[in-house]
């Protein structure tokens, strides 16, 4: 027990709860963009997936970080864009357009890994270029504190100006109406002039751009190269914090980073030699945790209504 508070009251754990925490933040901001304007997007996963993928081989191509980080955004928003024109366009059931872009993504990174470098699990012959850190002046400098907040890769900074965009976004802009206007009542909406198919597109492209963001990060930021299935359930978990940030984006950013604690408690532990099956069952078991405290706390409501 002295050995587990030893290492939890540190500031490089804190870090890393940063650090862990910046994929889940964008996921989730592109769930809440998305099912505010009523087309839940179970695709956050895929999206991700391609993203990363997408991030890890332009990145060796072009050799630069930035160019890979543009390529993910743009893939990400791609598959966005097709998930959009299938289920808004043509009426598919955006649950199965979900579904699968999902499997497409999981199969079809593999694919291209095998053609590109011949490897059926990790990149290792195609390294990805790393994003950089920014070390913040002043702050970085303020003992505990310091080594907490600076020194994080640029998308973990760009997370965070992620949330506040969504928040303005949606509270502030004519935009942001629309969508909330289309999620509420469409038929509303379209009796007002608003476009409903158009506002909802808007929104799953939006969700894909942040999709693309995290899914970069977990190939050039987070570690530097690709493996199979790598977001690793982060698009599942952040569509359970968004549920439980009741779609706000404030609410959405503050149970993300709830689990981005336990992912990183996970992290943590298995330095202490806990059995590994065990540590990675728990973010999983918060994120059904979560779930559950929300369902209970949304029968009450339902009740006392």
């Amino acid at each position: 027990m002295n050995a587990f508070m030893r290492l939890i009251f540190t500031s490089d754990f804190f870090y890393s709860i940063f650090r862990v925490t910046t994929p889940l933040l964008f996921a989730s901001m592109g769930a809440v963009l998305s099912d505010i304007a009523g087309v839940p997007n179970i695709a956050l996963e895929g999206m991700m997936l391609i993203a990363a993928f997408a991030g890890m081989y332009f990145s060796y191509v072009f050799g630069s970080a930035f160019l890979g980080l543009l390529c993910a955004i743009l893939f990400a928003v791609a598959a966005a864009g097709v998930m959009a024109f299938f289920t808004l366009y043509y009426k598919t059931n955006i649950i199965l357009g979900g579904i699968a872009i999902n499997s497409l993504a999981s199969g079809g990174t593999v694919f291209f890994l095998y053609l590109a470098a011949h490897d059926k699990g990790t990149s290792v012959s195609l390294p990805s270029k790393v994003l950089p850190n920014i070390n913040i002046p002043i702050i970085g400098d303020i003992p505990i504190i310091g080594p907490v907040i600076s020194g994080h890769n640029v998308l973990t900074y760009v997370a965070v100006i992620a949330v506040i965009f969504t928040w303005y976004l949606l509270k502030k802009t004519p935009l942001g109406y629309h969508l909330r206007a289309v999620g509420e009542k469409k038929e509303a909406a379209d009796s007002v002039g608003i476009s409903v198919i158009k506002t909802q597109t808007i929104a799953l492209l939006l969700s894909g751009l942040m999709c693309g963001f995290g899914g970069a990060f977990m190939s050039m930021g987070y570690v530097s190269w690709f493996s199979r299935d790598m977001v690793s359930g982060r698009g599942w978990i952040a569509l359970a914090a968004e549920a439980m940030g009741m779609q706000h984006p404030l609410g959405t950013a503050a149970t993300s980073l709830l689990f981005g604690v336990a992912d990183a408690l996970s992290n943590a532990v298995a330095t202490l030699g806990w059995p590994s099956d065990l540590v990675k069952t728990i973010p999983y078991c918060a994120t059904l945790a979560g779930l559950a405290i929300f369902s209970v706390r949304a029968y009450k409501k339902s009740k006392n209504v």
